[in-house]
């Protein structure tokens, strides 16, 4: 059985994806496809996935801090009531992503998590995406990057109940990066260390 598993500097075996920076490596041992819950945690990684679309991990990555403190460590109270004034801030801050599609998504996001939280109460971002991790034992240990799908039929439809509950800029891709990156599916290669 082929694999695309690769040494790590401490001679671990690892997802080849972690091993090209420091970042990465830190990223992939210690966060991804991990459990993310609560709103504000899940919030702050559907916007990180939505700015990355089009651009690599890596620069999201090493912006976290900007993008922490552009909107307001992702409380999405805070970043509903932006107006005109703070997407023209958010427009000049070097310190995140400078788009505009992906900024008004994010603020428009946040009032979507706020609406869902007068609807559910807090916690219902979190129960409405967490509602849509499949059975861990639904299907195989990936053992290489061709076995890691980029959209699923749960994806497909975390996708389509976020955008019913007015979510926007999250497509099948983009929920499944999302459900990858908080831990509803542990698409860690067989024989990864962090698998």
């Amino acid at each position: 059985m082929a694999s695309d598993l690769v040494e790590g500097p401490d001679g671990k075996a690892r997802c080849p994806w972690g091993l090209s920076t420091p970042d990465y490596l830190a990223y992939h041992d210690d966060e991804w496809g991990r459990p993310v819950r609560g709103d504000a945690a899940l919030y702050e990684r559907l916007t990180l996935e939505a700015f990355q679309s089009g651009l690599s991990w890596l620069t999201i990555l090493r912006k976290r801090d900007g993008f922490r403190a552009a909107f307001a460590d992702f409380d999405a109270t805070a970043v509903a009531a932006f107006g005109a004034d703070d997407e023209a801030r958010l427009m000049q801050d070097t310190g995140i992503v400078r788009n505009r599609a992906k900024v008004a998504a994010a603020i428009a996001n946040a009032r979507a998590l706020v609406a869902l939280q007068d609807t559910d109460g807090d916690g219902g971002l979190d129960r409405l995406i967490w509602s849509f991790a499949p059975d861990p034992d639904g299907r195989p240990v990936p053992t290489s990057l061709a076995d890691v799908p980029a959209v699923t039929p749960e994806s497909t439809a975390l996708a389509k109940a976020l955008k019913k509950n007015g979510f926007v800029f999250v497509g099948p891709t983009t929920a499944y990066a999302a459900m990858q990156a908080c831990g509803l599916v542990n698409d860690h290669l067989a024989g990864c260390v962090a698998r």
